[in-house]
């Protein structure tokens, strides 16, 4: 499995949600709401977006959930 870097992309869409290609790097559509991004992106052809939010606040973690 390779591990996908998607800081730049956070920043990018702080506080989004978007819409992305199954390569999960290629954002196609990004909005305020996940239902409206999850309409446009069909509107575009897409069969089975994936769809995740950015939130507006990042944190790094690093460690072991017990």
């Amino acid at each position: 499995m390779t591990t996908l870097n998607r800081t730049a992309m956070a920043q990018k869409y702080k506080g989004k949600w978007v819409a992305l290609r199954s390569d999960r790097k290629t954002v196609v559509v990004s909005g305020n709401s996940a239902k409206g991004v999850f309409e446009s992106a069909k509107g575009k052809g897409m069969k089975n977006p994936i769809i995740t939010h950015f939130p507006n606040l990042i944190r790094h973690f690093c460690g072991k959930i017990l």
